[in-house]
């Protein structure tokens, strides 16, 4: 199987969750957000990592990636506009969904490659249509999406990460996007609940 390695798809063309909300004096929710100062140690990448938009991008999944050095689509776009948002905030690395038909994706990938700081993450959005052994092919992480439901797992040496869904609620389940954090070779994931479940 060959691989297409676009290293920065930029747009130009157990879980652990963050609850970061704040009430006002109001009552209002307010999205609080805790990124490291862009003067953070170097050899540090933030990679924020998003799914299943369907069209929408939330004001509050916008702020959670604010602070990315690179942010991961992992499908189900939904609106090449989202794209668009995304690269104002960093470079995009997207792959398209199975949602994702009409002409315009035809330009994006089913699967993609981003390598960070000697870090290399393989992005698809189903992950049963994994056709490869992420280990054997030397890769470090695999991102994908589809289920709406956020998971993180270590198998083989290697972490499957799904930020769950930032789009429209389903299945009752919490709106959420993703983190993750590469320091000196090694990558830690994180799931930033911003709509809570309703079930």
């Amino acid at each position: 199987m060959v691989l297409e390695r676009n290293k920065a798809f930029a747009f130009n063309t157990d879980v652990k969750i963050r609850r970061p909300f704040l009430c006002d004096s109001s009552g209002a929710r307010q999205l609080q957000m805790k990124h490291a100062p862009r003067d953070r140690v170097l050899s540090s990448r933030f990679i924020g990592v998003i799914s299943d938009t369907h069209g929408l991008l939330r004001p509050e999944a916008l702020t959670a990636l604010r602070g990315a050095d690179y942010i991961v689509h992992a499908g189900d776009i939904g609106d090449p506009v989202i794209l668009k948002k995304l690269a104002a905030i960093a470079p995009v690395t997207a792959i398209r969904g199975n949602v994702d038909r009409e002409s315009w994706a035809s330009k994006i990938p089913a699967t993609n490659v981003l390598e960070v700081r000697g870090v290399s993450i393989y992005i698809l959005h189903n992950l049963k249509l994994l056709d490869l052994k992420p280990e054997a092919a030397g890769f470090d992480v695999v991102v994908c999406g589809h289920t709406h439901a956020a998971r993180t797992e270590m198998k083989n040496g290697v972490l499957y990460f799904n930020p769950g869904s930032a789009g429209p609620r389903r299945f009752r389940l919490p709106v959420t996007v993703g983190q993750l954090l590469v320091k000196a070779g090694k990558v830690s994931a994180e799931v930033i609940e911003i709509l809570p479940g309703t079930g």
